[in-house]
């Protein structure tokens, strides 16, 4: 008997969820209805610093309104930092983890200064390896002494995993991965024990994710994902990313810019029927 398709929709609890938000967690809802499969919903507070419970539950209460229903319990990031300590401590044991104290603005100097430095797919400077070949420190002191990121030795990541690694793309089928163009990423912050990326492929595996529907803005972040899901020996789930919401200026919708949220739509009298017109669903 075939197992059932997971969806999930992993907000992060620093603001009030807006029409792109509204967007995926409906399609998410959607595709796990029309297969019969189930649907997730998955806190992502790993930042404690900005998460807030207030905002954790307008999300419960915004996508209620919409008319969406999820499995309980719900899974917040903030509760299993040990499953991306166990995570993170086997990158460590291949050899793949450095600690590095570099600063944002000292690497963002080093660029500007330099016309043609490199840049990741969101366009951030990358990493030059300062501190890779520093004494070797291990990822548990690391973790529980804190002040110190954990990065990834890309070169050796790539290395380990091969040629071929891709992923199952819908519309296009499959995509060659480019994890490289990443560089030496975070996987655990200074401030932070996990970084997005090593949470999202953990808690996917772990909850048995096959379908992973988000925004074109993380296409390229799977190349990233698809290596750390081959290095832990993680199952790959299928990936569709859509189009983005747009303001009427062009721009992706946004909690960092304010974007009109849905509860605010709400209060202005708007339905769950209007939110579907709106976005195309």
């Amino acid at each position: 008997m075939d197992r059932k398709r997971v969806f999930r929709f992993a907000p992060s609890p620093n603001g009030y969820l807006h029409l792109g938000h509204a967007y995926s967690a409906l399609l998410d809802f959607d595709l796990a209805r029309q297969c019969g499969g189930r649907f997730l919903l998955r806190i992502e507070d790993i930042d404690t610093g900005r998460a807030r419970t207030g905002f954790e539950a307008a999300i419960h209460e915004d996508l209620a309104w919409l008319g969406l229903e999820w499995e309980a319990p719900v899974r917040r990031q903030s509760e299993h930092f040990d499953d991306y300590a166990r995570a993170l401590e086997r990158l460590d044991d291949m050899g793949l983890l450095y600690a590095c104290d570099c600063r944002r603005s000292d690497i963002a100097r080093a660029a500007a200064a330099k016309p043609n430095w490199p840049h990741d797919p969101d366009g951030a400077p990358l990493y030059p390896g300062t501190c890779r070949d520093k004494p070797r420190r291990a990822a548990r002191e690391v973790l529980m002494q804190g002040g110190v990121a954990l990065r990834l030795d890309m070169r050796k990541a790539a290395a380990l995993a091969g040629q071929g690694l891709s992923w199952r793309e819908f519309g296009l089928g499959g995509v060659a991965a480019d994890p490289a163009a990443w560089g030496d990423v975070v996987l655990a912050r200074k401030d932070t024990p996990a970084s997005y990326h090593i949470a999202v492929v953990v808690d996917d595996a772990l909850q048995g994710v096959t379908d992973v529907v988000r925004g074109k803005d993380l296409f390229a972040a799977t190349s990233l994902h698809r290596l750390l899901q081959c290095l832990l020996e993680l199952p790959a789930p299928d990936y569709r990313h859509h189009d983005l919401v747009l303001d009427e200026t062009g721009e992706k919708l946004s909690k960092s810019l304010a974007s009109i949220a849905l509860r605010a739509l709400r209060a202005q009298g708007w339905t769950p029927a209007d939110v579907r017109r709106r976005i195309g669903l």
